[in-house]
């Protein structure tokens, strides 16, 4: 297996598996249990996940990538989504390559994915910078939090929903 030179990131470093198929270099997501094509967003995506996983203590079974939604009738892909136990949507997360700037713009299209899931947390990453919002639907707001929830957090405001 060769290694591959991507950007690094803001995250931390782990054990990947790359590999090369007719010319397309591939990563396994373990995740989907399946080699994906190694694109900057999916570099990020795979960094992160393992980043909730490992640092964060998010449960790897309750983390989906790719999720299909239907939004206005259309089929849109949120990038992650973290459920609690009872897989209910806790989190969403949308990757950028590491040379995308976070805009506002990124932000409108979570919260576009968010008015079909309706979750708690927002997180944006392109692997070198990490954002994370949490809702406030009472309110209709959202405020900024200094870094991204342990997985503990995130249950124990949707336990209080309940």
């Amino acid at each position: 297996m060769q290694i591959y030179e991507m950007q690094p990131l803001n995250l931390p470093p782990f054990a990947i598996k790359v590999k090369e198929n007719d010319g397309v270099k591939l990563i396994f997501d373990p995740q989907r249990q399946k080699f994906v094509t190694l694109t900057p967003e999916e570099w990020v995506r795979q960094h992160f996940v393992n980043y909730l996983i490992t640092v964060k203590q998010y449960p790897k079974d309750l983390i989906a990538n790719e999720v299909s939604i239907q939004l206005h009738n259309t089929a849109k892909r949120c990038d992650t989504v973290v459920y609690d136990h009872f897989l209910k949507p806790l989190m969403i997360v949308e990757y950028k390559a590491p040379t995308v700037t976070i805009t506002a713009e990124v932000f409108k299209q979570i919260a576009r994915y968010n008015s079909a899931l309706r979750v708690q947390f927002l997180a944006i990453s392109n692997g070198l910078e990490h954002y994370c919002c949490k809702m406030d639907y009472d309110k209709m707001n959202y405020s900024f939090l200094e870094e991204i929830p342990e997985y503990a957090l995130l249950l124990g405001d949707n336990q209080e929903k309940r």
